[in-house]
């Protein structure tokens, strides 16, 4: 039984985090267009996202997974309360329409990163309780589906529903691991599904962003402008790209180019290569997990390592199909890569959870 952290998963993270820095350096130079300070960026990038990332991932390599079976339902519980508190007056911070962040003194916090993460934890105690339960529809998914619902009542009142479509999805493909029947989480489905149209109906951004998805040609000036900035950097980037820095629609084209559109600043600038070499270090991530994962000391090491692997993993898909045209966009940032402190803080700490329960994975 290995007692040293995976060196190859530890080398990916670092790899990610330092395009990252190289990327949102590139990208936010394009902040002068539009009169705001890049360095106040990559200062809080680096202190709330690098900084407190970095110790949260020591923190949580150095204890012991099974700390967080007995301590999951407080986990989840504290990380629901304080996003919650997105809703208090005064402390909540408003922008661009969506209420998502806390303000701590001079500092952003969005806890919706915390609950993700949160959230994967305590589901991955509850399966591992249930055992064989979870193949009844009263005590596996018929529970999952309230508590899925409960969560996604909150991201629907931001509204953030990329973040709640990543909860989702991350909870049945674990429900799933974890024993889950296939006709459950269709049934599940169809009920999320119905559910969902019901929010487009009552949230015509989201409409607008599905008909954009259907045809990229549609409204490019208003909810398709986005998308279509994004192709033409795709586009004007080539197969080896323009080089780093050079990228133009960071310059006040390309909306969100530090954040959730990072990936086709990428692609403008180091090309369908950079852009490939990219997806295939998040593949060689999940590879290198599943490795661990099979050697996983016990069921609960292996569904939390699990649900650790999927959130990041299926975040990154929809991020990257997202900006290609492949799903509709979401407003999901790139894990490890895209602006945001909380996003790139509760990713290393969950990364550090991973980095633990790889200590002990057989020889």
């Amino acid at each position: 039984m290995s007692r040293s952290r995976d060196a190859i998963i530890f080398g990916l993270v670092a790899v990610f985090v330092s395009i990252g820095a190289l990327a949102l350096l590139s990208a936010s130079l394009g902040l002068f267009e539009a009169d705001q300070s890049p360095l106040k960026l990559i200062l809080r990038q680096l202190v709330v996202g690098l900084g407190l990332g970095a110790i949260l991932f020591f923190i949580a390599d150095r204890i012991h997974y099974r700390f967080w079976h007995r301590t999951a339902f407080w986990i989840f519980l504290l990380s629901f309360l304080l996003t919650l508190l997105v809703f208090v007056p005064g402390v909540g911070f408003k922008s661009g329409g969506a209420t998502r962040w806390i303000v701590l003194g001079p500092v952003f916090l969005q806890p919706s990163e915390f609950l993700k993460i949160g959230f994967i934890v305590y589901l991955a105690a509850w399966l591992t309780s249930r055992g064989r339960d979870v193949e009844s529809f009263q005590l596996g998914a018929g529970p999952l589906l309230l508590m899925i619902l409960a969560v996604g009542a909150v991201f629907v009142k931001q509204p953030d529903l990329g973040t709640m479509g990543v909860i989702t999805i991350s909870s049945l493909l674990l429900f799933f691991v974890g024993g889950g029947k296939m006709k459950h989480l269709g049934l599940i489905g169809i009920v999320l599904m119905a559910l969902f149209a019901v929010v487009v109906y009552f949230k015509p951004y989201t409409l607008e962003r599905l008909m954009v998805f259907l045809n990229p040609q549609y409204d490019i000036q208003g909810a398709g402008y986005q998308l279509h900035q994004a192709a033409i950097a795709f586009g004007s980037g080539g197969f080896w790209g323009k080089g780093f820095g050079h990228g133009v629609q960071k310059f006040n084209y390309l909306p969100e180019a530090t954040s959730d559109a990072i990936f086709a600043v990428i692609g403008e600038e180091f090309g369908f290569a950079g852009a490939l070499v990219l997806i295939l270090l998040f593949l060689l991530f999940l590879w290198r997990a599943l490795f661990i994962l099979k050697k996983s000391p016990d069921v609960f090491a292996r569904l939390l390592g699990s649900g650790i692997v999927i959130l990041i993993i299926v975040q990154a898909f929809i991020n990257m199909a997202a900006l290609t045209g492949l799903l509709p966009l979401t407003g999901l940032t790139l894990p490890f890569i895209s602006q945001g402190g909380s996003s790139l803080a509760s990713m290393l700490a969950a990364v550090g959870i991973l980095s633990n329960i790889s200590k002990f994975r057989a020889s």
